[in-house]
């Protein structure tokens, strides 16, 4: 797969999505009117949540009868405020609410889940270890500190709560810490399927249907998806998009 990951470093994003990107920009510039995503927002119904310890005072009370809204800077500053009392927990509970929202969390799932992963015993060990290997060593040793650690508590959340957390302590070394979730590794692997057929490195997109496969992906495979991604930013960035 290096040869077409180096390859996709080459090309990055081809002309049809910075254009569908722009066109998205210029329909939410508005919305995002400081010109970052901190204001994508979404709605929860804290009642679902009331079995949920701790649970941050920034949020709306479970006891509240009705849907809230939270923010992505919301998110970061109560991320921001927790680490500050290493009360991971509540941090991991405020990005944990905002990625599963209101419709994320099916018939009690989102709840169900959290639940779960803070019964683990050694959460708040883990946790205070990821955000200090994230400002000492860097998202691709972070990812990997939090991978497979706690049961149910998988990639496309620990990246939210790793993203969340490097606002606050931002790794010395590579990229920052970005979300990656299975929507988002369809998206590369499409790209990869497409350079890999292109260039003949993997004819058939067999092997990027595994290392961009819908979840579990590999530190490395995170640390490509980083590189990609900030790349693809100022790419972006430098095109006017």
């Amino acid at each position: 797969m290096r040869w077409t990951d180096r390859e996709m470093a080459a090309r990055l994003l081809p002309d049809v999505a910075l254009k569908a990107l722009g066109r998205w920009w210029n329909g939410n510039a508005v919305w995002l009117a400081d010109g970052t995503p901190g204001a994508h927002t979404v709605r929860y119904s804290p009642s679902r949540w009331a079995q949920i310890s701790p649970w941050p005072s920034a949020l709306a009370p479970v006891t509240q009868v009705g849907d809230a809204d939270i923010s992505r800077a919301q998110v970061a500053l109560i991320v921001a405020d927790a680490l500050r009392r290493e009360a991971h927990r509540e941090a991991l509970v405020a990005t944990y609410v905002w990625g599963k929202g209101k419709s994320g969390s099916p018939g009690g799932s989102g709840p169900v889940t959290l639940h779960k992963i803070l019964s683990a015993e050694h959460l708040d060990a883990v946790l205070d270890c990821a955000v200090t290997v994230l400002s000492e060593h860097g998202a691709e040793a972070a990812y990997a500190q939090l991978q497979d650690r706690v049961a149910w508590f998988g990639p496309s959340f620990y990246t939210k709560f790793l993203y969340f957390a490097g606002k606050t302590s931002p790794p010395s070394t590579g990229p920052g810490p970005l979300i990656l979730d299975r929507v988002l590794a369809r998206r590369l692997r499409s790209l990869a399927q497409t350079v890999g057929r292109e260039t003949g490195h993997d004819p058939d997109g067999s092997v990027a249907r595994w290392v961009w496969r819908d979840r579990n992906w590999s530190p490395h495979r995170y640390a490509v998806y980083l590189t990609f991604m900030h790349a693809a930013a100022r790419q972006a960035a430098a095109t006017g998009t």
